[in-house]
Formats: C-alpha cells, structure tokens, sequence
C-alpha cells in the first residue's frame, strides 16, 4: 500500500490517495495572497497531538520547515484563502487522515 497525499490549492481540497485509487477526500483552507501556500512536492516529518494555539488538535509537519498540515479552532476559515501558508483541515477530517498516513507520506501540492 502506497498512500500519498494530492492537495490543489485553487479547489481548496485534499485528496489521499492509494497509489492511483482515491481513498476519500476532504476540503481545507490555504494560505492567503501574501503568505501563499508554497507548491511543490513534501513529505510529512512530523505528527502532534493537540500542539496548541490556532493548529487545531492536530499537527502534521511538512519536510518544508514551518508548515504543515493541521486542524483549526476556526472551523469557518475552510474553504477559503486565509492561513499563513499552511493547510487547515477541519478537526474531526485531520484526525481521519493523521489515523491513515505514517511519517514520510509523500505530500504534492499545486494549484
């Protein structure tokens, strides 16, 4: 089982996947105009439950340093341009996928 992680910025949605079989789907928010989600392929480096501040119950980081994947206490924010970089799932949806994938998940991010 190969599991990897396809998220488009421009549809605000983060797909896992199983090699070429799509496994589920979730929506998140991404990073606004001025601090844009960065593009390119990651790997997750790290996992934390309930790391504090605005990151939800749940922090995945990303192999670039300073973001990740990760809940919110803004539960309205998802959908929209609105984070410092990062990719904000809903609480309950991070929980799901940080249940599915393992440390060095490989991450693709684009428009």
């Amino acid at each position: 089982m190969k599991l990897w992680i396809d998220i488009s910025t421009r549809k605000h949605r983060l797909r896992l996947y199983n090699d070429q079989h799509l496994i589920k789907t979730y929506p998140v928010a991404v990073g606004k105009m001025v601090t844009s989600t960065p593009l390119g392929k990651y790997k997750i480096i790290n996992k934390q439950l309930n790391p504090g501040g605005p990151f939800g119950v749940f922090w995945m980081g990303l192999s670039k340093p300073h973001y990740g994947i990760h809940g919110t206490n803004n539960p309205s924010s998802i959908g929209k341009n609105v984070s410092h970089g990062c990719i904000r799932m809903y609480n309950k949806d991070v929980l799901d996928l940080a249940s599915r994938v393992l440390l060095g998940t490989t991450v693709y991010i684009h428009k």
